[in-house]
């Protein structure tokens, strides 16, 4: 008994700070699940019902960009959902219900390749649109917006800069934690699970770094 003890301690002390919270801690998800909804609603929902607040300006095509709005809300809203899953055990097995399949143990890649995906994606989107819009702002660069009859630049930037980007920036950081959970959880070696991140951060990095020079060099 003494020696078991023993060994799970000695894989426990094995892990660093970031491996350890990763493991055992959920609050993410449900973080996660809580901030997407609340922007679908509060930000996407309400701006497909015709709010103007954050839209400083006209649009051309008020009515595809309200279907654009409420389709970006469904898909955020249910992203969230989706970060419930990877925390609970019937998010690693397929329903029973499931002709053929049911019951079976799902691959880790089949949900860890599309969630680091999206963390990716919202990591690159919110610290690229930080970076452009702060240049912006101190008229480094110029950057210009289509689909607007008239727009306030200035204004456009400030939320994007203080609302919508670091938004984009926290989804991503709550999503990576629970993948980071679930690949745990799912038996993935420690050795394999350091390489991954070292070669998933440097590819976040060059996503992020290709994001601020095409919006530097193709929109400015």
């Amino acid at each position: 008994m003494n020696d078991k003890t023993n060994i799970v301690e000695a894989q426990t002390e094995r892990l660093n700070a970031f491996e350890r919270l990763t493991k055992k801690a959920v609050w993410p998800s449900y973080l996660g699940c809580f901030w997407a909804v609340m922007y679908a609603v509060f930000v996407r929902f309400y701006q497909a019902a015709g709010g103007t607040i954050g839209l400083p300006g006209q649009l051309e095509n008020p009515k595809g960009a309200y279907m654009a709005s409420y389709l970006a809300g469904v898909l955020i809203m249910t992203c969230g959902f989706i970060l419930i899953a990877l925390i609970k055990p019937w998010g690693r097995v397929v329903p029973t219900w499931v002709p053929l399949i049911g019951g079976k143990n799902i691959h880790r890649l089949i949900i860890l390749i599309p969630t680091l995906s999206c963390t990716a994606f919202l990591i690159a989107h919110g610290i690229s649109g930080i970076i452009t819009k702060a240049l912006l702002l101190t008229d480094v660069i110029t950057i210009h917006f289509t689909g607007w009859i008239s727009l306030d630049v200035q204004s456009l930037a400030l939320w994007s800069l203080l609302f919508y980007e670091p938004w984009f920036v926290i989804m991503g950081i709550l999503s990576g934690l629970t993948a980071s959970h679930y690949a745990q959880a799912s038996g993935i070696s420690l050795s394999t699970f350091r390489k991954s991140i070292v070669i998933y951060l440097f590819s976040v990095f060059l996503l992020t770094g290709f994001c601020v020079f095409y919006i530097i060099f193709k929109l400015s």
